[in-house]
């Protein structure tokens, strides 16, 4: 029993968030900048019709929300999202 109550510390440590490892070389791998989805240079798409976005390739992962679309609420800062309204014109392009 009592080696038991020696490793549950060692075994919580564990489980703790810590920096991501390096690679071989020792280096870290780079984290990206807030905003690396791109919206910012996407801006212009706004007020444009959705149709524009099919002749479009993006590099990273895109998700068009459509009006009364659900819509998880995980953040992530390289998604892409386009949002459309009603009248099938683009309303927001944002990160997230």
């Amino acid at each position: 029993m009592r080696r038991f109550a020696l490793l549950l510390p060692l075994a919580f440590a564990a489980c703790v968030e810590g920096e991501a490892p390096a690679d071989d070389t020792g280096a870290m791998p780079p984290t990206l900048p807030a905003g690396t989805c791109g919206a910012p240079d996407l801006q212009y798409l706004v007020g444009q019709p959705e149709t524009v976005l099919q002749t479009m390739k993006f590099a990273g992962p895109v998700r068009i929300i459509q009006p009364g679309m659900a819509v998880t609420m995980d953040y992530s800062e390289n998604r892409l999202n386009i949002e459309i309204d009603r009248s099938g014109r683009i309303d927001r392009v944002t990160c997230g």
